[in-house]
């Protein structure tokens, strides 16, 4: 018989051994889970966790701290932190968060909402989130139901602020590039109908900032190392004009200035760019810093000059300086003396409105001059703006201070300043009838967001919300008339 055939012995079992302790700590730790619902947490006791958080959760009671609104009000939130935007409703009751949804796709990875705008029809939200795989995505939401239109679509590196033309056609989204090298960046080009990015218009070293002007003729942006504000040509997505914000140096640059970081002539050509499909040609400025490369000694006399080795046509839209390496010597960080975060047309369209975070000022800069008009000094560390669409009133909202300022821009003068529910302000939006501020803050650590709705007639703090960590971008979504009443206020 072969040695595979005999029958084999069956294994004894042995008996299982009682550990009463064990049983008893488990069924301790049971019981501690299933009662901690019955014992809330006490406040001032460390985090407490937000209803808001909770995707379709139950939202909290409204908040009301001052006069009645006389309509209603709705704006979308991002929670950068929890990867949540809030829509909060303001109306007679007060200011509640009414429906909360997740963003993203990966559910191990923090993928951040950021800029945030609303399509002019009011349909549908476009969204950047600014971390991710591989670096942060454009999407699609339709309003009302808050449900994704399409898949993300991959932009630069960490896109930031967002921008819709007036026809809804197209998204122009920062490329911050917030963790990379000092090197320009650039501006993505989404179609929205069927999202794709169509074109990245290089312009500077972090970009921030985006705003179309009333005809979504040109757009505007700043550049945060580079102390700039770049104009670009909506109908040929090239750079059409720069100015300067640099204290002492205010004034027009050339269009193909990438700034202090650009190093040597490397990129000279970058300022334009390049409709998808066509060639682009070849930058001089890697030409010219090959010529500068071997670092060495001179040719020696009656040698011929070392050339260049050919390079291939580079085809398709210009190369992202962020992602595909950058040719040059080390970069030295020019001291920015204004370090512009955000840019804003006027009501009439006529002037920008700068906000100088490191010079603690804003520039109100003529569009048709391309010179500084006033000056308004701010608290510390001015970061978002928003004008009143009556044209009265400059909306301030101060990083580093933690606070929200008002001007009158007729006076030229401060009117107001408020502490916000928490530390580090981040965006305002105004509604349509210039009568509400919305104003987030985003916190520290694990505590909440904060959104803060102010009555601009009566300059008082009406409600407070708690969003999710990181309450960062900000837009507003429609207003309604109360009840019984035939049109708005």
């Amino acid at each position: 018989m072969p040695m595979n055939a005999l029958p084999r012995k069956p294994k004894e079992r042995r008996p299982r051994r009682h550990r009463p302790l064990a049983t008893a700590l488990t069924a301790l730790a049971a019981l501690a889970v299933l009662a901690l619902p019955a014992f809330p947490v006490l406040s001032g006791f460390g985090p407490q966790p937000l209803e808001a958080q909770r995707p379709g959760g139950v939202a909290a009671a409204p908040s009301l701290l001052g006069e009645a609104p006389p309509a209603h009000y709705w704006v979308y939130v991002g929670a950068e932190s929890a990867d949540l935007v809030h829509r909060i409703h303001l109306g007679p009751e007060g200011a509640r968060v009414e429906n909360s949804f997740r963003v993203g796709e990966l559910a191990a990875e923090m993928e951040g909402p950021h800029g945030l705008v609303i399509s002019p029809d009011g349909r549908y939200l476009h969204l950047t989130t600014g971390h991710g795989v591989p670096d942060g995505k454009y999407w699609k939401f339709e309003l009302g139901p808050d449900t994704v239109v399409a898949p993300g679509v991959n932009l630069g590196i960490f896109p930031a602020s967002i921008d819709v033309t007036p026809d809804g056609l197209y998204t122009f989204s920062a490329n911050f590039n917030l963790h990379g090298d000092m090197v320009p960046s650039t501006i993505s080009v989404v179609y929205t109908p069927s999202p794709m990015e169509v074109d990245r218009i290089v312009t500077c070293t972090m970009p921030h900032g985006s705003r179309f002007d009333a005809r979504g003729a040109f757009h505007y942006s700043t550049c945060m190392m580079d102390d700039q504000v770049v104009e670009i040509d909506v109908r040929t997505h090239r750079v059409s004009r720069r100015f300067s914000v640099a204290l002492g140096e205010e004034g027009p640059l050339d269009a193909d200035d990438l700034g202090a970081h650009a190093g040597h002539g490397d990129h000279g050509d970058h300022g334009v760019a390049v409709a998808p499909g066509a060639a682009a040609a070849v930058p001089a400025g890697h030409d010219a810093h090959d010529a500068h490369g071997a670092h060495g000694a001179p040719a020696a006399h009656g040698a011929p000059a070392p050339t260049a080795p050919p390079r291939r046509p580079v085809t398709g839209p210009t190369p992202d300086p962020a992602e595909v390496g950058y040719a040059g010597l080390p970069h030295v960080m020019a001291p920015n003396s204004c370090s512009p975060t955000w840019v804003q047309p006027s009501a009439d369209d006529r002037t920008l409105f700068v906000a100088c975070n490191k010079a603690d000022e804003i520039l109100e800069v003529d569009r048709e001059g391309w010179t500084v008009l006033r000056r308004f000094a701010t608290g510390r560390g001015p970061y978002n703006v928003e004008v009143t669409p009556d044209g009265r009133l400059l909306l301030i909202t101060l990083k580093q201070g933690g606070k929200f300022q008002v001007v009158d821009l007729e006076a030229g003068a401060l009117v107001a300043t408020f502490d916000n529910a928490t530390t580090v302000a981040h965006g305002v939006v105004v509604s349509p009838d210039s009568r509400y501020a919305f104003v987030t803050s985003e916190g520290v650590g694990s505590e909440p967001g904060q959104v803060d709705v102010y009555d601009l007639v009566r300059m008082e703090r009406v409600a407070t919300v708690a969003v999710g960590q990181q309450a960062g971008g900000i837009a507003f979504w429609k207003m309604e008339p109360l009840e019984g009443t035939t049109e708005q206020p």
